[in-house]
């Protein structure tokens, strides 16, 4: 498996597939191609025998000159639980260390169980709350109007 940057010219064949990869739920509002334009050096893909495998996008925070954020993991449906993930969030740790960051922030539903289960054993923590879904804090309304998130936070 071969790790890189991405590029511009993967949008295209990132965007044709993103839907399928999550089982015909709607995804691709969520990436549009600026993602593939403005942060090539902090997203990437994984490649096996020239196949995408995974992505992720990710970058640097301008607020916060100690943070970065992943804004979106994807691995291909037949490629899952190979370590692809972990691979890609270890390139990016890798990469944004090199920037000074020490703090790395991602968010999910709260019903996305797998998403949280996956977040923890990577070493992320949950951000408390006082609003909590089967004892998980969330933050309600958090990207629009019911679209609640679980806030996540790892120290590098």
């Amino acid at each position: 498996m071969n790790i890189r940057n991405i590029c511009p010219d993967d949008y295209q064949q990132i965007i044709t597939i993103l839907d399928e990869w999550w089982g015909g739920r709607k995804m691709s509002d969520m990436l549009p191609k600026l993602f593939f334009v403005h942060f090539c050096e902090t997203s990437f893909i994984a490649e096996t025998d020239q196949e995408i495998t995974g992505f992720l996008i990710g970058f640097l925070s301008q607020t916060y000159s100690d943070e970065a954020y992943i804004h979106f993991l994807g691995v291909h449906p037949k490629f899952r639980k190979q370590g692809i993930g972990r691979l890609l969030y270890e390139q990016f740790f890798k990469t944004v260390r090199k920037f000074g960051r020490i703090r790395v922030r991602c968010v999910t539903s709260e019903i996305n169980k797998n998403s949280i289960a996956y977040h923890l054993r990577m070493g992320f923590k949950i951000e408390s709350s006082d609003c909590k879904y089967n004892s998980i804090s969330y933050y309600p309304n958090y990207d629009g109007s019911g679209q609640n998130r679980v806030l996540f936070v790892k120290q590098l």
